[in-house]
């Protein structure tokens, strides 16, 4: 429950940021005034004492995140995935944040597991094995089926998760509230948006039927990528609070020594890291958020494995189309057709000067086409470019800053991989492709026949929304004329379109 009772909880917090020396931190990422962060400190240096202490090992604000607790924990790392609101070098910070917690009993796992599927775990299992990861929301636990001696990864909820989230989730938007009413300089950033999002990603997080249906879908639109796979889900063993699927073995894709030793080329792996990662995000609109070392894994047989899907990002058919001609523009250096494709999409608005803005991105564009083909990295670009749209009035879009943050991630894991990798040349023929699929002559005609399919739907009714518009037109007497004008064009207009449309879906399937 919201309310005055949270402010406990913020104390508390606000006394561990300054204990583990995060609070100027925190304080110098919002772009806090002086006078602000001095009396921030001033309030929170007699109580830090009362802060928890942290591994002090850890850098200063990862140290009292951890500390915190599991909320803040996932707090942390979606607050890494928005480099817009808390900075690049708060970013990431964040993005290396880990969760290992202690796992919970082997006992309340089966319970959890009883009480969602209703079947016993010692019945339904010849194995059951202690926590093999233990994370912030929940730990996964390795099982061998009796009836079949298949073996699985079985995913349970932290006991009382969903309470203790509940509980700091509402201290969150108190604090949101509070910033947003005394802290103008810090609305930029627009506090309760921050935290409405954030209680999205968690509550789908802790539904794993949610994650379930995830893995399924990728499982599904990845299901042809060669040397790539998406373990199965096991919808019987399943339910809100718990997940199985099929186990896979692998070594870590971060554990380098090891690919080595198992005799796995690193340079073909690293360029189908990036590879896979695009064709996800242009070709199916659909894409891991996360795709860490940690939530990656290679097979003997060289295949790349993909856990955890709380995190999925999505972007339509059109913003994708957007997205792949501004990167065709940088891979050919032509900044007009970049600017002119902001211009058209209304990501920029019109009132602005093109030329200007061209100039702009070429400022952008030509310092990382003159760097080593090593140093070459499309989430620089795109980190630089989102700055240079903000500046002339791109409103932030939720969905292309988490794409570029897993950007940024998917080049790290490439480049440990192959520090030479030259990251445009490896993407150019992925984007290349889509470009020929999504806007050649073959996608002009299959957005006709769409376009015939949706009005074709409609056709049974066109003759009654014909009539209503009369009849509507009709009670208006003192602009029947005028009314009636419009109703002409209107009428012929709906009937060509059909004819059109319709004529359309015809050549096209002929």
């Amino acid at each position: 429950m919201r309310g005055p009772h949270n402010i406990f909880r913020l104390i508390r917090t606000g006394a561990t940021l300054e204990r583990t020396g995060a609070m100027s931190i925190v304080l110098r990422a919002l772009s806090a005034p002086r006078p602000l962060r001095i009396i921030a400190r001033l309030l929170c240096w007699p109580i830090k004492w009362f802060g928890l202490r942290g591994d002090e090992s850890m850098p200063a604000v990862t140290r009292a995140l951890s500390a915190l607790g599991p909320a803040y924990i996932k707090f942390g790392q979606v607050l890494s995935t928005r480099p817009d609101l808390v900075g690049e070098e708060l970013s990431n910070q964040l993005r290396v944040l880990q969760d290992r917690l202690p796992p919970f009993s082997i006992e309340e796992a089966k319970n959890t597991f009883f009480n969602e599927t209703g079947l016993l775990a010692d019945e339904t299992f010849d194995e059951f094995s202690e926590a093999i990861a233990a994370a912030s929301i929940a730990q996964v636990h390795k099982v061998r089926v009796r009836e079949t001696q298949e073996e699985l990864a079985v995913k349970v909820l932290r006991p009382g998760i969903e309470k203790a989230f509940r509980k700091d989730v509402d201290a969150f938007y108190l604090l949101a509230g509070l910033v947003d009413f005394f802290a103008p300089f810090a609305r930029r950033l627009r506090p309760v948006e921050v935290i409405e999002h954030f209680e999205g990603i968690v509550l789908s997080e802790l539904d794993l039927r949610l994650e379930s249906s995830s893995a399924s879908k990728f499982k599904d639109t990845t299901k042809a990528d060669d040397g790539f796979n998406v373990p199965l889900v096991n919808w019987k063993l399943s339910g809100k609070r718990v997940m199985t699927m099929s186990w896979v073995e692998g070594i870590p894709i971060g554990d380098i020594k090891s690919l080595e030793n198992s005799g796995h080329d690193k340079i073909i792996l690293g360029e189908r890291v990036l590879q896979l990662f695009l064709n996800h995000a242009l070709r199916d609109g659909y894409f891991h958020g996360d795709m860490h070392q940690g939530n990656l894994k290679v097979t003997s047989d060289g295949e790349i494995i993909a856990y955890d899907f709380g995190i999925m990002g999505y972007i339509d058919e059109y913003t994708r189309r957007v997205y792949a001609e501004i990167l065709y523009g940088f891979i050919k250096r032509d900044y007009k057709r970049v600017a002119e494709v902001h211009f058209e999409a209304g990501y920029v608005p019109m009132d602005r000067d093109v030329e200007d803005f061209t100039n702009a991105l070429r400022a952008v564009g030509e310092p990382i086409f003159g760097m080593d083909a090593a140093n070459i990295s499309m989430g620089k670009l795109l980190t630089y470019l989102f700055e240079v749209t903000e500046r002339f009035g791109m409103e932030t879009r939720t969905e292309l800053i988490l794409l570029q943050r897993t950007m940024v991630v998917v080049e790290g894991v490439a480049r440990s991989l192959n520090p030479t990798i030259n990251i445009w040349k490896t993407a150019q023929p992925i984007v290349e492709s889509y470009i020929r699929k999504s806007i050649g002559p073959k996608a002009i005609f299959k957005d006709i026949a769409d376009t015939a399919k949706v009005i074709s739907r409609f056709g049974p009714r066109l003759p009654n929304l014909v009539e209503n518009i009369l009849i509507n037109h009709s009670k208006k007497e003192e602009k029947k004329a005028t009314g009636l004008t419009k109703l002409s064009y209107l009428s012929v207009a709906i009937v060509s379109a059909f004819l059109g449309a319709l004529a359309a879906n015809l050549l096209f399937n002929f």
